[in-house]
């Protein structure tokens, strides 16, 4: 059984209340001032690009792609997947896809709805019915023209089912401009032998089991997310966010990424290299 979220006769009621509430995903974006969000003129109620201020080009920041910025972007998912690894990321994703065309791929190895639910019952100690789903869009056969593909963690990616998935990101991988990985994302990628003389991180909590699966990875404790070339990798779970906002960073500018932390309401972790979690977990590695 599917659960409809908007019944017809309540989707005005609820569309109004949303713009009242959220007004940056339907009617005003604001403008960044320093690091505080700001919002336009009283008088302009078009959506304004939420890289500059109305009538202001940003130049490209010194450190940011010279290259240009990729438009096609591929979600793995599987059974058991950490939610926010997938739309922490893809959250301010979508906002940048309002002033960039952008194609979003979720991809899995059927199209079936894909569960947060791990397959091993282990990962649902109190049998519980918490799990959300996720239709794919693309399986993995028929998405085959990703630039940059994020792979996600959470406990499925411990589930021993994994290798076609894992047999696509080696597939994969010559072909992309970027690979990010969030979380335990990270294991996939490793198992996969993408990782292998990079530099990379991964959630602090798991990080014994996932740094064991091989020694030819230069794993990085002291670290909210790690860039080795074309590989991005980050931290746990929320790390995901960041990594993403330094990314955007990377390919547009640092005024795209604040505003769009803005807009999030979001306080981006700004320093790769610091990792509070770190210490929580005592991973000393660095």
């Amino acid at each position: 059984m599917r659960t409809s979220f908007l019944s017809t006769g309540g989707a005005t009621a609820l569309l109004l209340v949303v713009s009242l509430l959220c007004p940056s995903h339907l009617a005003l974006a604001r403008t960044t001032k320093g690091n505080h969000a700001t919002r336009p003129n009283a008088d302009d109620a078009r959506l304004l690009p939420i890289h500059s201020p109305a009538g202001v080009k940003v130049k490209k920041a010194a450190g940011s792609s010279a290259e240009k910025p990729p438009t096609r972007y591929g979600m793995l998912l599987f059974p058991g997947f950490e939610m926010l690894d997938v739309f922490g990321p893809l959250e301010a994703l979508q906002m940048l896809s309002r002033q960039h065309q952008m194609d979003l791929s979720l991809i899995s190895t059927s199209m079936d709805a894909v569960t947060t639910r791990p397959r091993n019952p282990k990962g649902n100690p109190k049998n519980s019915t918490f799990f959300p789903t996720v239709v794919p869009t693309h399986t993995l056969d028929t998405a085959s023209d990703v630039e940059v593909l994020i792979v996600p963690g959470g406990i499925g990616s411990r589930d021993n089912n994994l290798n076609s998935t894992i047999g696509y990101i080696a597939k994969t991988f010559p072909k992309l401009q970027y690979l990010i990985t969030v979380c335990t994302g990270a294991r996939l990628a490793t198992q996969a032998g993408v990782l292998d003389g990079k530099k990379a991180t991964t959630n602090k909590a798991s990080w014994a089991e996932t740094t064991a699966l091989s020694t030819k990875v230069d794993w990085i404790g002291q670290a909210r997310w790690v860039v080795d070339g074309k590989v991005w990798s980050s931290s746990g779970i929320s790390a995901g966010i960041d990594v993403t906002l330094a990314f955007i960073e990377h390919i547009h500018d640092k005024a795209t990424a604040t505003t769009i932390a803005n807009l999030m309401e979001y306080e981006w972790h700004q320093d790769s290299e610091r990792d509070p979690f770190a210490a929580v977990f005592n991973v000393t590695q660095s």
